[in-house]
C-alpha cells in the first residue's frame, strides 16, 4: 500500500507539473499574441508613415521646382531691369549732349545773325 501511495504521490506531482507547464504555455501564448498585435500595429504605422513621407517628398519636390522657377524668373527680370537702367543712362547722356549741342548751335546762329529775328 505504501508503494501505491508513493506511486499516487508521484502521479499527483507529475499532474501538477504538467498543469504548471500548461499554465506557462498559455501565458507564453498570450504574450506572443500581444507581441504579434503590437507588431501588426507598428507595421501599419510604418506603412502610414512611409506613405506620408512619400506625399511630403512629392510636395517638397514640387515646391522646390516652383521656387527654382521663381528664382530664374527673378534673375531674368533683374537682369532685364539693369539693362533698361543702363540704356536709360546712355539715353540721358546722349540727350544731354545733343541738347548741349543744340543750345550751342542756337547760340551760334543767334550771334552770327546779329541777334535779329526776321
Amino acid at each position: 500500500m505504501t508503494q501505491q501511495k508513493a506511486a499516487l504521490q508521484n502521479y499527483n506531482e507529475m499532474v501538477k507539473c504538467i498543469e504548471e507547464l500548461c499554465q506557462k504555455r498559455e501565458e507564453l501564448c498570450r504574450q506572443i499574441q500581444e507581441e504579434e498585435d503590437e507588431k501588426q500595429r507598428l507595421q501599419n504605422e510604418v506603412r502610414q508613415l512611409t506613405e506620408k513621407l512619400a506625399r511630403v517628398n512629392e510636395n517638397l519636390a514640387r515646391k522646390i521646382a516652383s521656387r527654382n522657377e521663381f528664382d530664374r524668373t527673378i534673375a531674368e527680370t533683374e537682369a532685364a531691369y539693369l539693362k533698361i537702367l543702363e540704356s536709360s543712362q546712355t539715353l540721358l547722356s546722349v540727350l544731354k549732349r545733343e541738347a548741349g549741342n543744340l543750345t550751342k548751335a542756337t547760340a551760334s546762329d543767334q550771334k552770327s545773325s546779329g541777334g535779329r529775328d526776321s
